[in-house]
Parts: C-alpha cells; sequence; structure tokens
C-alpha cells in the first residue's frame, strides 16, 4: 500500500440521534445545516482543509454525539 495517498477528513450524521440542539451548525454553518425539522444534514460529507477546525469543534459540541469526523483516503 502507498503512503502519498492523501487523506481527507469525512464527517457523517446519524440523523436518529439528532436532538435538534443546532450547536454543530452554529460552529461550522459550512459543513452541517438543519433541516426543517431541525435535524441536522450535511452540506457535505468530506471537509475542506480550511473547514477541518471547524467542523471537528461543531462534531465534538454535539451532545448526542450524533456527528463523526474520521481521517480517510481521499
Amino acid at each position: 500500500m502507498s503512503s502519498d495517498k492523501k487523506m481527507v477528513l469525512r464527517v457523517s450524521a446519524d440523523r436518529s440521534r439528532c436532538c435538534g440542539y443546532g450547536l454543530c451548525a452554529q460552529l461550522c454553518p459550512q459543513v452541517y445545516k438543519l433541516d426543517a425539522d431541525g435535524l441536522v444534514y450535511l452540506e457535505t460529507d468530506v471537509v475542506p482543509p480550511e473547514l477541518e477546525e471547524e467542523a471537528r469543534e461543531g462534531a465534538a459540541a454535539c451532545p448526542a454525539e450524533a456527528l463523526a469526523v474520521e481521517i480517510v483516503p481521499e
């Protein structure tokens, strides 16, 4: 396996766990959005490098632990 593969930050949302607090969307509105019912959905699942810190903070702020971030090959 080659070690020169580009790695990206990927986010996922478990909408069944979302309670609609909206902290994620407040911290990183470019990635996390709330639908008409107040539940999270993702604007994108691959986070641009310039938004990685905010995306991690948004996921960490979720009291329901409905968001996950992982580093994966592109």
